[in-house]
């Protein structure tokens, strides 16, 4: 039987210089610019590279790299050779980096030098994790890291300038089919702690032909600006496999993005397409770029945690863009529940995405009535094979066709569905999973810190972040901004609280569980009331 070949690096590039499109622009920002004949050059350069570096078909690949040219032609290349990349977050602490080396046994770390130094703290000798299966290291620019033997280190220019014997033949496509793995990237989800969402190379042409060119409407003309990186699910549907399904152009910037960056990239780069997460589009609002900073965009989407209804209307009054809200996740690759053009109920997200079937039920598995709430289940051909080496997690979060997405949510009778809150006790703080239990434990690592809860308080915008409520030794003197930074010194960034509620103690059930609804709108009206600390909020809460 004839094999059915798909590779998802030559559907997005490929296609493009064999259609006689090589002159047009892919890639454009401050690493410089590309065409699609340019970069499906890099691209192939860097497949023949790390075959050289004796990657084989299906190993991992991680990537610890800046968005720009080089680290979106490190993913499809590793995707051309047959391999497995592996975008992981660029806020994670060497500790952290070294546990998903490890849990991924990586063939290779290409990194950016910017983290340099982490890099070396997760390579270090001692470093608790096994991170044994590494053979090689890349690091992209100049900065010199020490790698422990056996581990070989290579600079990216080395790599690419990799000519062996039979260049077309190492640069060729590996024949992957649609079920070959393609892409993993990480999520803390619904457990707390790391997994790997398993996507093969046809989800990529899913997303990009649903939510891409469905609901988005992507065309050839686009310039697409996302906030999210390349390492987040929806950051590289915005700026790899949307623009790339179709020709258009995709705007990479290296930087941590501010309101100031973006309104600096809008004005340089025109996009038309822009994408955000509510947080950052709060803080544009909050800030003092021009209001006609957006006048080059058509179209604006949310998605990472819901948008409120107020932050929709003031953008939209601002800058005279609406947006799109939608909820997707890493399981399911991209958006697969969104607003449409045109019809945006304010506060909702929307309806299915075309290709997706969406069912809302009960604590007892049965459907619920519009018009109640209930956990939310999505089936599409998007979805994630399961995560990698986590088979309880994969059978309750998996189930058959259907994906349960450990959100609460509610559709009314015009088939709009409404968020109502996690099902669980994860926080999205920015568009990005915090579990309580890490921020937890960390606070209470802090010598004059007894005990702690992180609950999820909206700001006044509506956007949940996590506050940590707690109780501290007798005769303890620590604040709370020496809390906030002691979490800085061993957290991504994004995990740390945004405020610090000093209580005497915290309510339990009869067994002794915690009472997070509780603490949760306790800590929600002090933040509407303004206040602090509460000496007493013990004997306050007692009586619930």
């Amino acid at each position: 039987m004839e094999k059915d070949v798909f590779n998802a690096s030559t559907y997005l590039v490929d296609r493009r210089v064999e259609a006689g499109e090589g002159d047009r622009v892919a890639l454009a920002g401050p690493r410089g610019t590309h065409t699609y004949a340019e970069l499906l050059d890099l691209v192939g350069r860097v497949a023949a590279g790390l075959r050289e570096l004796g990657v084989r078909p299906e190993e991992r690949v991680m990537i610890f790299m800046v968005d720009g040219p080089r680290m979106l032609a490190t993913i499809l290349g590793a995707m051309r050779m047959g391999a497995v990349p592996v975008p992981v977050s660029t806020m994670l602490p060497a500790d952290d980096l070294a546990e998903l080396l490890a849990d991924s046994r990586a063939h290779v770390l290409v990194a950016s030098e910017e983290f340099a130094a982490t890099v070396e703290g997760a390579l270090s000798d001692g470093a608790s994790p096994d991170v044994s299966d590494l053979v090689a290291l890349v690091v992209d620019g100049e900065a010199s890291v020490a790698a422990p033997a056996p581990v070989e280190s290579y600079s990216f220019d080395q790599v690419l300038g990799t000519n062996p014997p039979r260049w077309e033949a190492r640069t060729a496509p590996y024949p992957t089919g649609p079920d070959s793995p393609a892409l993993w990237l990480y999520t803390s989800g619904t457990t707390g702690r790391p997994k790997a969402a398993m996507h093969r190379h046809a989800n990529i042409r899913h997303v990009a032909e649903t939510y891409g060119h469905q609901v988005l409407g992507i065309g050839p003309d686009d310039r697409c600006l996302s906030v999210a990186k390349l390492f987040f699910a929806y950051g590289i549907g915005n700026s790899c496999f949307f623009p790339l399904s179709v020709g258009a152009s995709a705007v990479l910037d290296p930087n941590r993005p501010t309101p100031e960056s973006v309104a600096e990239r809008l004005v340089a780069e025109r996009p038309t397409l822009f994408f955000g997460v509510p947080t950052f589009y709060a803080a544009l609002l909050g800030s003092q770029i021009p209001d006609d900073a957006f006048g080059s965009v058509r179209r604006a989407v949310s998605a990472g945690e819901p948008l409120p209804a107020r932050v929709y209307g003031r953008f939209l009054d601002r800058f005279g863009v609406e947006i799109l809200d939608g909820i997707g996740s890493t399981e399911a690759l991209h958006i697969f529940l969104s607003n449409r053009a045109g019809e945006v109920r304010p506060g909702t997200t929307g309806i299915a995405v075309p290709g997706y079937d969406l069912k809302i039920l009960d604590d007892a598995g049965g459907p619920v009535e519009r018009g109640k709430p209930g956990s939310l289940y999505v089936r599409g051909p998007s979805l994630a094979l399961g995560y990698w080496c986590r088979t309880d997690t994969t059978r309750r979060v998996f189930q058959g066709e259907w994906l349960y997405t450990g959100d609460t949510y509610m559709e009314d009778e015009d088939g709009y569905y409404s968020c109502m809150g996690r099902t669980d006790d994860m926080i999205k703080a920015g568009g990005i999973w915090v579990a309580p239990s890490d921020v937890e434990n960390r606070l209470i690592e802090h010598p004059e810190v007894r005990q702690a809860v992180v609950v999820a308080v909206p700001d006044a915008d509506g956007i949940d972040k996590p506050v940590a409520c707690v109780v501290v030794e007798p005769g303890a003197r620590v604040g709370a901004d020496e809390l906030v930074a002691f979490c800085r010194e061993k957290l991504a960034s994004f995990k740390r609280p945004r405020q610090v509620l000093f209580v005497d103690s915290v309510p339990t059930t009869a067994t002794g569980k915690v009472q997070r609804f509780a603490l949760r709108e306790w800590a929600r009206a002090q933040a509407t009331a303004g206040a602090a600390t509460s000496p007493r909020v013990g004997e306050q809460l007692a009586g619930r």
